[in-house]
């Protein structure tokens, strides 16, 4: 394992890779790494080979599927690149990155624009208030347009965009670039590949557009700074120094956002875009001070991002390797780490040890001696840590704000596929749950199936393949069963009869139960109406379990009867044969015989759903919950987007979330939640029952 260079926080910057599915991050990471020398091949997505994409699942798919870190050295500076997936399904991986990043590169394609994952990332930054930058990537592209590109992120994500470089060219004629700053041109060599370019006056053909966004990008920063303001107008001219410096105090008060562009897949534009990145973004000193809480104590300290400080280092994300195991990537929020280091982790107030201390770079790992405040970094094998966890010094522990991870919205069932496979799942599970927190598994008693739930059928597909792959095992899938309830909607009354007469002692029960129903919500109540002693008290609790027993059984598809009350009102006994066991039998028929007479019904569960979308969506997602036959309860607009609340059956929202996002275009999302129980219609009732019957005719078979 090769071992990496030190460097110190002022050194230092920490940027997310962000944007849609498709847009060109991982080529634009590869290639700043490969352009400033820390990778030494220039990798491809579309051959696999790729700096930051590298599981076997994201090869097979050819797209990121996971946070990947990697860094490039530049100006004596150290560039935290974490390339991020840009497909809705794996969004809490973007979050997760954005949690530990001081800035951002949002990456938009030449040809695309703005899409539904920009707006997503863009909302996670803004969450955070960190520095942004755009990046217009694939200008070599047919139908490449930096200019419609440009209106679209003023229409849709901030008017605060301002160009610092503009293209020369588009689609097969993207020849260079003109940078607004220095009123050059960089016309990239053809052939070469790690960027390099001959700078020139800016083109005779070019001067006048030149002029236009010289001119805009300098007002632009003058009207963030009086000062700078009062300069410019004076003197009609800033500085580059003075731009630039005034650009990065505007950036970090969320005032401007430069925007780049270039065609990573050549190289071309990395080398500005990582000069900027070393000029304009915060080093770990420079960002937004972190907050923490002592443990157990009610006192929040805030960190600075200095060697001397308390250490405070957050994991991000966890992930095992074959032969070495877990691996953990955090970030220094304050303090510093040296190899071998003892540590606590407050969250979970056990002590670990730093061994093999490293920074990521891809799948590779550069062992290094010390972190300083404000790095990324990885260990392995640390025995009682995960994702969202802090390491801090014993003597004075901290813990940050982990990760607020999304609330997974799609389940499926899962058995194992073989007998072997049954031994090894709970266990398998459970690592992927602490590779991915978003994953989740649960068994479920009533049905008796494994339920495991994420952010897509995608998600869940790649987490099963990772099941097969890493921890072989193999699973199938299945539809969770809804959990159905049986109730009553007439009062009736029956006996219940035990009588069995052998050699010796009998058995003798009996009791008469008079049914009732109770609103729904109401549960079950037992009633004890017996006069005279006709059964003797001690009996009693057995026909109410008898009862209950009986009500689990249900009485037209095997589902719990709920909502009745049962009334023990009259019977018999003997005083040899009587018996506990045959006072619960009594319970048993009394119940069954009465039941069939109080005209029982199926009840299915009904969800409470809330779904937030842009008004132009709102009559497709209506009409669609109309055909799930969902009521609506009421909408409220708030900005551009309308929260649409409406009660809607469980059984008709399986993958519902698949649904919502083909509908809107990923830009809607839902929360459900438990509301009550309602009758099913009959014709839906009938086929429940039906499946049942030929369930239990499998079973009995």
């Amino acid at each position: 394992m090769a071992a990496a260079k030190e460097f110190r926080t002022e050194q230092i910057r920490n940027i997310a890779v962000l944007g849609h599915g498709g847009s060109g991050k991982t080529t634009l990471v590869d290639a700043l790494c490969f352009v400033s020398g820390t990778s030494r091949r220039h990798g491809s997505v579309r051959d696999g080979s790729a700096l930051t994409m590298y599981t076997d699942e994201e090869i097979a798919h050819g797209i990121s599927m996971q946070t990947a870190v990697a860094h490039a050295e530049w100006m004596d500076t150290k560039i935290n690149l974490l390339d991020t997936p840009g497909y809705l399904d794996f969004t809490a991986e973007a979050l997760a990155a954005t949690r530990v990043a001081d800035g951002a590169v949002i990456v938009l394609g030449a040809t695309t624009g703005v899409e539904v994952g920009t707006e997503k990332v863009w909302e996670y930054c803004e969450t955070r208030g960190i520095p942004r930058f755009f990046f217009v990537s694939m200008m070599d592209k047919e139908h490449a347009d930096f200019d419609r590109v440009y209106e679209q992120i003023k229409a849709t994500l901030t008017d605060k965009v301002v160009p610092v470089e503009i293209p020369i060219g588009a689609g097969d004629d993207f020849r260079g670039i003109i940078n607004l700053f220095s009123g050059r041109a960089h016309l990239y060599k053809p052939g070469t590949v790690s960027g390099e370019y001959d700078e020139t006056d800016v083109p005779a053909e070019k001067q006048e557009k030149y002029q236009r966004w010289h001119t805009e990008l300098l007002e632009a920063i003058a009207t963030t700074d009086e000062a700078v303001l009062e300069h410019y107008l004076n003197d009609g001219d800033i500085s580059r120094e003075e731009a630039l410096a005034a650009m990065k105090r505007a950036m970090l008060r969320g005032d401007l956002y430069p925007l780049f562009c270039g065609a990573p897949e050549k190289t071309w534009g990395t080398r500005a875009l990582l000069t900027k990145l070393v000029e304009l973004a915060p080093s770990p000193a420079e960002a937004k001070p972190e907050t923490a809480e002592r443990p157990h104590i009610d006192q929040a300290i805030e960190l600075t991002a200095s060697d001397d400080g308390p250490l405070a280092a957050l994991v991000f994300k966890t992930t095992s390797e074959p032969h070495v195991g877990e691996l953990s990537l955090f970030r220094i929020f304050g303090g510093a780490v040296v190899n071998g280091q003892e540590v606590l982790n407050a969250t979970r107030g056990v002590g670990e040890k730093l061994t093999h201390l490293s920074v990521p770079m891809g799948k590779e790992r550069l062992e290094v001696d010390r972190l300083h405040a404000g790095d990324i970094g990885v260990v392995a094998k640390l025995k009682n840590t995960h994702t969202n966890d802090t390491l801090s010094s014993p003597e004075h522990p901290v813990v940050v704000a982990g990760i607020d991870f999304p609330k997974p919205d799609i389940a499926t069932a899962i058995r194992a596929a073989s007998r072997s496979d049954e031994d090894k799942i709970g266990t398998a599970l459970g690592k992927l749950h602490e590779e991915d927190p978003v994953f989740v598994h649960e068994f479920d008693p009533e049905s008796k199936q494994t339920i495991v739930r994420g952010l897509g059928e995608l998600h869940l597909e790649v987490q099963l393949e990772r099941l097969k792959r890493k921890y072989g095992v193999s699973v199938v899938t299945e539809q969770p069963r809804i959990h159905y309830r049986e109730t009553i909607r007439k009062t009736a009354e029956a006996q219940g009869k035990h009588k069995k007469q052998t050699g010796g002692h009998g058995q003798y029960g009996d009791a008469y139960i008079r049914l009732k129903p109770l609103p729904r919500g109401s549960g079950y109540r037992f009633t004890d109406s017996i006069v005279g002693g006709v059964i003797p008290g001690k009996f009693i609790p057995s026909v109410d379990k008898g009862v209950q027993a009986a009500a689990q059984r249900g009485i037209l598809a095997g589902y719990p009867v709920v909502d009745f009350e049962a009334e023990c009102f009259f019977g018999s006994y003997h005083s040899v044969d009587s018996s506990d066991i045959a006072f619960q039998m009594a319970g048993i028929l009394a119940f069954k015989n009465a039941a069939e007479k109080a005209d029982p019904v199926l009840l299915e569960p009904i969800m409470h759903v809330e779904i937030t979308t842009p008004e132009e969506y709102m009559g497709d997602i209506i009409g669609d919950l109309n055909q799930r036959r969902g009521k609506i309860l009421g909408m409220e607009p708030d900005g551009h987007k309308t929260t649409i609340r409406a009660l809607v059956p469980e059984a008709e929202l399986y993958k519902y979330a698949t649904t919502l996002r083909s509908l809107t275009q990923g830009r809607a999302h839902h929360s459900r939640t438990f509301h009550g129980y309602e009758e099913v219609p009959p014709h839906i009732a009938q086929k429940i029952r039906e499946a049942a019957a030929k369930e239990r005719e499998e079973v009995h078979a």
